[in-house]
């Protein structure tokens, strides 16, 4: 009798993720060494296996409708350095390398505004342009 191949890498992670009814789990990422929370984003399958296999960071689009790869237009990749599982099996944890800016306006993180004084104020300024990102 032939011996039976192991499981594809990550499987165990795949197997334990509490996907919602879309298939789809949210996925906080943090840079792995300041503890920066860059952005949130979520993944379907087809992305949690590319992000696995490849070693960057890859989502789905929700607004459309699409599987992408973080950086495909802009370069600014994220190098997936380990993924967590929240104590539910709901969510992600990602920590990762950002290469560049994280945020598609040009600032290291997504979260760039907090509320003073009941109103929204800016934090930190874009690091870059986002039409140098976008080519726009």
């Amino acid at each position: 009798m032939a011996a039976v191949p192991p499981p594809p890498s990550g499987a165990a992670l795949i197997d334990a993720i509490r996907w919602d009814r879309d298939g789809l789990v949210p996925a906080v990422v943090q840079q792995h060494d300041s503890g920066l929370v860059l952005m949130l984003a979520w993944m379907n399958r087809a992305a949690v296996e590319a992000t696995l296999a490849t070693g960057e960071a890859h989502y789905y689009s929700r607004s459309r409708q699409a599987q992408w790869r973080k950086g495909e237009s802009s370069g600014q990749v994220q190098q997936v350095r380990e993924i967590r599982l929240d104590c539910d099996g709901d969510a992600l944890l990602l920590l990762v390398r950002q290469v560049g800016v994280a945020c598609h306006t040009g600032r290291r993180s997504c979260w760039f505004n907090t509320v003073r004084d009941g109103r929204v104020a800016v934090l930190v300024e874009p690091e870059i342009d986002p039409a140098q990102l976008y080519g726009a």
